[in-house]
């Protein structure tokens, strides 16, 4: 069956769209955009925003990459890793030299654990991963209460046809 759509205005003023699936069964379709952009849920999205840019796990990370960004040793082993990072591309696919492309393996090994021997990078690394965790658990929370509430509008028994039934 073909399905018919007409743009009507919603109270918030946005356009939805009725497709019948059938007599008596219009379903209202959104314009994602529309609903991506909702004033209300933006507010509270930027309200949220500053809650998590202002909790500890967050201040944290502010401090460590200040303190990494000011720390020469720091900031010397990574630009050497960024370097052996090119050169191995370029012994793999330029030179196809699997020696060399060993070799460098094991200097951008050295490398790396001379990194993470120091122990802000150590802190760095765990307050990113305390940030990822709380983004994470925000998000979760955020899509279960939305697929309860869906699965709770869901669950209403229908209405009957007729007040016989």
């Amino acid at each position: 069956m073909a399905e018919q759509h007409t743009a009507k205005p919603t109270a918030d003023g946005t356009h939805a769209s009725i497709h019948n699936h059938g007599p008596n069964c219009p379903v209202e379709v959104f314009d994602t955009r529309e609903l991506l952009i909702r004033d209300d849920i933006m507010e509270k999205a930027r309200e949220l925003a500053g809650l998590i840019y202002s909790s500890d796990e967050v201040q944290q990370f502010r401090k460590a990459e200040i303190q990494i960004k000011g720390n020469d040793r720091v900031q010397t082993l990574m630009a050497g890793l960024k370097k052996k990072q090119k050169e191995l591309v370029a012994f793999e696919q330029t030179f196809k030299n699997p020696n060399m492309v060993q070799k460098i393996e094991g200097e951008m090994d050295s490398l790396q654990n001379e990194l993470d021997g120091i122990p802000i990078v150590g802190q760095f690394q765990q307050s990113q991963t305390d940030i990822n965790y709380l983004l994470q658990m925000v998000v979760s929370i955020i899509q279960d209460t939305v697929a309860e509430k869906i699965t709770l509008d869901g669950v209403r028994p229908e209405d009957p046809e007729s007040c016989d039934e």
